[in-house]
Parts: structure tokens; C-alpha cells; sequence
């Protein structure tokens, strides 16, 4: 499982905890930031080097609601194109 190194790692502290879901939560904060700042094709960019990635992140690149699978914005923006699907989180409409 490898998440996306977008800051540095915190200090370790008793107030910093760092298991998968605290570390998906502050992950998806950050990215949340970067999506607002930045254009799609920087994002594409970004996440490029975690496309050939085999193993999904719970949290990071997709949901689980009501059984079905929601894929993030990461994930699409890890995919590098719009798949056409009409996603909930599709990034592409930004370019």
C-alpha cells in the first residue's frame, strides 16, 4: 500500500497518530487544498507517479457506500483521463 508523499511526515508525537485511517484523513485534506490551488493537468501530473500503483488505498481512492465502490478524485486524477462513466468525483471537468 503506498500513499502519496505530498508533506512531510509529522513528528511523532502522542497527538499525531499515523494509523491507515488518520493517515488516509490528512492525506485527503491536503489533496482537498491542492484541489483548489492547482489545474487539472498539475494534478494529473502529481498523481502520475502513483498510476501503475496495484493495490487501492480504502479512503484514499475510493469509498465504500451502501456496497458499492466510489472512486476518489485521486484515484480518476491517478487514471490520467476521464473514463466517460459520468463519475461522482470525476476531476476532468476543471481542465
Amino acid at each position: 500500500m503506498q500513499y502519496p508523499n505530498l508533506f512531510p511526515t509529522p513528528k511523532r508525537d502522542r497527538l499525531s497518530c499515523l494509523c491507515q485511517q488518520c493517515l488516509a484523513k490528512r492525506i485527503n485534506e491536503k489533496l482537498e487544498s491542492l484541489y483548489q490551488q492547482y489545474t487539472t493537468n498539475d494534478l494529473i501530473r502529481l498523481a502520475k507517479p502513483y498510476r501503475d500503483q496495484k493495490t487501492l488505498v480504502e479512503g484514499l481512492d475510493y469509498t465504500i457506500e451502501k456496497g458499492r465502490y466510489v472512486f476518489s478524485a485521486w484515484y480518476h486524477l491517478k487514471r490520467g483521463s476521464c473514463c466517460g462513466n459520468g463519475c461522482r468525483h470525476c476531476p476532468y471537468g476543471k481542465s
